[in-house]
């Protein structure tokens, strides 16, 4: 009964602090998206005339997947339905490996930023995703201009 409760006061507490977490950083990233809002971003394969010498601009961020999520996610597997929070993980992961990217082209002084592409890979070896609970990479790319 002890073990139980235990384990249930800590979930609470990663539920408590994860989520705290998880605002401070949502509202980080938009403040950073704001702030990078005057470099335009397209998904165009070419880029248009007019524009100087192209360079290759990167952002990535590695994301966890936590003990509290894969048990929830695993619950919401035995009755199906939308896994929201991993949803959420990857927006956020989405959402920082861009802002990264327009960090990188601001930095180069680039104007606008095309053909913008997302590539997603797992983070460790299957018996490590089984010990630690796994991660992911996120890793965006695209052609800046000046």
């Amino acid at each position: 009964m002890y073990a139980i409760a235990t384990t249930l006061v800590l979930l609470l507490i990663g539920v408590f602090f994860g989520t705290r977490a998880e605002k401070k950083h949502v509202a980080y990233l938009a403040l950073r998206e704001e702030e990078l809002s005057h470099i335009i971003v397209t998904n165009l394969k070419s880029v248009p005339d007019g524009f100087g010498t192209p360079e290759l601009v990167t952002g990535s961020t590695v994301i966890a997947f936590d003990y509290f999520r894969r048990f929830i996610a695993r619950i919401v597997m035995l009755v199906g339905g939308r896994i929201t929070m991993y949803e959420t993980m990857l927006d956020r992961a989405r959402r920082q490996a861009l802002v990264r990217l327009l960090e990188d082209a601001e930095r180069r002084g680039a104007k606008a930023v095309h053909n913008i592409r997302f590539e997603f890979s797992r983070v460790g070896s299957s018996s490590q995703q089984a010990q630690v609970g796994g991660g992911a990479e996120l890793f965006a790319y695209g052609t800046a201009v000046k």
